[in-house]
């Protein structure tokens, strides 16, 4: 009989979580949407997640606050391990150095690069147990090259890379591989900021990626034929860079 894996996705509610909780779920694993403010959303994809694959639920809580991560966490393992982490969750606040605040600064590190901490912490332990694992940070390419006004995500994301490496090394003989995928511009509702024509002009495809591009990409990622992938920083960005 084969075991269910359990995958967490962080940040699910967002157009590009959601699409990874859907190939995850079509994939075969038993799919744990994390919210935090728009749960109804979380828990609306889990129903439509449950027709695809073996099972689904939704975990809410304040990725930034370990507490509330590890009490949350906590009564996820009571379930079982977690074998698929695969950490979305994310925000923007924007603003030029100069004129950001330091709660913007703060904001943006909390929720993307502390709470890849938060959440691995809890879930690394019962993980290597099982001798089989996958961490995915969903990163940016904003983390390779910086963009203007972004200097707290281009920061958290960048952070990533390197922590998911280290990671990386420190699990590499426990079956647990941890890999950063980088996008460019995904056609989320995020990405109307960027015009026909400034997407023709940055991204030698001539179009922006789709959310199941992306998805397809994560699902490789967190399969069994990428075991031998780790420590990597993957870009899905149309040839940007």
């Amino acid at each position: 009989m084969t075991t269910v894996r359990r995958a967490l996705v962080t940040g699910a509610s967002g157009a590009i979580g959601a699409a990874i909780c859907r190939r995850l779920a079509a994939d075969g694993c038993h799919v744990i949407c994390h919210a935090h403010r728009h749960i109804e959303e979380a828990e609306n994809l889990a129903r439509e997640l449950r027709t695809l694959g073996p099972g689904a639920s939704v975990c809410g809580f304040d990725i930034g606050n370990l507490e509330a991560t590890e009490q949350a966490l906590g009564a996820v393992l009571q379930e079982g391990p977690v074998q698929i982490l695969v950490h979305n969750a994310g925000i923007h606040d924007d603003a030029v150095l100069a004129g950001m605040s330091p709660d913007q600064w703060r904001r943006v590190l909390d929720v993307s690069l502390s709470g890849f901490f938060h959440v691995s912490r809890v879930l690394l332990l019962p993980m290597i147990r099982t001798r089989f694992g996958r961490i995915i940070n969903m990163t940016s390419v904003a983390g390779l090259v910086g963009n203007r006004g972004q200097a707290n995500y281009a920061a958290a994301k960048a952070g990533l890379h390197a922590a998911g490496k280290s990671l990386a090394l420190e699990v590499a003989s426990r079956g647990i591989t941890v890999n950063s995928v980088a996008p460019g511009i995904i056609a989320t509702p995020m990405s109307h900021v960027f015009s026909a024509d400034d997407i023709a002009r940055l991204v030698p495809m001539k179009r922006a990626g789709e959310c199941k591009e992306v998805a397809d990409l994560v699902g490789f990622l967190a399969s069994d034929l990428a075991s031998y992938i780790t420590g990597q920083v993957i870009s899905i960005n149309g040839g940007m860079i």
